[in-house]
């Protein structure tokens, strides 16, 4: 098992290139299901969950070649089971029950794993194929679904999900008449998503909005398509920026997918331009303090909440950030205060009060975004920074360590 070592002090310069979304490659990968050709996918990142999701694909028959370039072949589905040991180690695994139901007329998947930051219940998952005319069980730890031919449906998420309004938008695609989805989640992935369906002949509108209509149609054909940048990877790198009192190039990122965090690292004193093919991001005189809210798209990102928080516990005065979508994801805070953060946790919400500096100790990642905010704190802390199961990182980090230490960054991965 690995860990990375960090020497806190270097402030960072330089040009970062922005690898693919995790979030959005996983959607599009398993949407290969809904089709009988060769698809080919660009800009996939290499990442251990990408890696599951194409071990789980491969054991249902789908012939997968490449890495950043994919082609994708589910020519012949020789199993509808996604099996626990590839589903527990990652939530979006149930990103095949749709397509599989849909295409197939039957699956049995596995209940999905993943980072422990709070419950993601697959029940809205399972309400929309059932309103959808599908028969589903749950036997033995796993989703057990049939239908002949799904049928289009009225459909009202309880809460606005991100994996639910994929599954069901994919689902829909080859069902039979028109389903609406309500309050649908509306992040740039699921546009993503939507965008490589509607190439390969789907009757899709609304994505991006929080009404999304999809019209079936009896097939679809493969496809060539390209995965957005990852717009959270590219805040992580915008945010070392401020905090290194550093100046950094984030190529290939999206400002339009950036802008709640733009507007947040504006408020506290960093200077953020349009270049071109990315953003030029400097950091301000001093850091002021915010506060903020996490929300659905288009508010604050979830999965920049850590990363915010590390940037924050080294600003001038106190900020407060309330975390609305995931209810225990501040386990990273224990970790930072090891590192000398003043943060109080008070119900879903934190207390940062900003210290003049932080210090280096032996810490631990308890989840992907906790170990990016880690890996931050660590950037600019005293002395020597230590971080174990860092496992968690390559689940949504390409390279990390390598992009750090191009910017200037005393940064080894190491045997632990």
């Amino acid at each position: 098992m690995d860990k990375i070592v960090i020497k806190g002090g270097n402030p960072l310069f330089g040009d970062v290139h922005v690898s693919g979304a995790k979030n959005a490659a996983l959607p599009v990968l398993a949407s290969a299901l809904l089709t009988s050709g060769e698809n080919t996918f660009h800009n996939i990142p290499d990442l251990v969950d990408i890696k599951t999701i194409k071990k789980l694909l491969i054991s249902m028959g789908v012939q997968i070649e490449g890495n950043e370039t994919c082609k994708v072949s589910a020519e012949k589905i020789t199993s509808c089971d996604a099996p626990y040991d590839l589903v527990k180690t990652m939530r979006a695994s149930i990103l095949v029950l749709g397509p599989l139901v849909a295409r197939m007329g039957v699956a049995r998947v596995s209940l999905p794993g993943g980072c422990a930051i709070g419950a993601r219940p697959v029940n809205l998952h399972i309400k929309a194929l059932q309103d959808m005319g599908a028969h589903v069980e749950l036997h033995n730890g796993y989703i057990e679904a049939k239908a002949k031919r799904l049928k289009g449906a009225d459909i009202y998420f309880d809460i606005q999900t991100v994996t639910g309004t994929e599954n069901i938008m994919m689902a829909a695609t080859l069902a039979h008449g028109t389903t609406v989805l309500n309050n649908a989640a509306r992040e740039p992935e699921i546009v993503n998503l939507a965008e490589v369906l509607k190439s390969m002949g789907a009757k899709i509108s609304g994505a991006g909005t929080d009404v999304i209509t999809i019209t079936g149609v009896t097939s679809l054909q493969p496809v060539e398509a390209t995965i957005i940048p990852d717009r959270i990877e590219a805040g992580t790198f915008m945010i070392a920026a401020g905090m290194t009192r550093g100046e950094i190039n984030v190529m290939g990122c999206n400002p339009q997918h950036l802008e709640a965090l733009i507007n947040k690292l504006r408020d506290t004193g960093m200077k953020i331009t349009a270049i071109a093919g990315g953003l030029k991001v400097s950091a301000g005189k001093k850091i002021h303090s915010v506060d903020l809210k996490t929300l659905p798209h288009p508010g604050f990102p979830t999965d920049l909440q850590a990363q915010m928080m590390a940037y924050l516990s080294i600003a001038s005065g106190l900020s407060v950030i309330a975390e609305t979508v995931f209810e225990n994801r501040f386990m990273h805070v224990s970790e930072l205060m090891r590192m000398g953060a003043d943060i109080l946790i008070q119900g879903g919400s934190a207390v940062v009060r900003g210290v003049p500096a932080l210090h280096g100790a032996q810490t631990m990642a308890t989840d992907l975004r906790a170990s990016a905010s880690l890996i931050l704190a660590a950037l600019v802390a005293e002395g020597t920074t230590e971080i174990s199961r860092v496992y968690h990182i390559d689940r949504g980090y390409q390279g990390i360590e390598k992009k750090f230490s191009a910017l200037g960054a005393d940064i080894k991965r190491m045997a632990q």
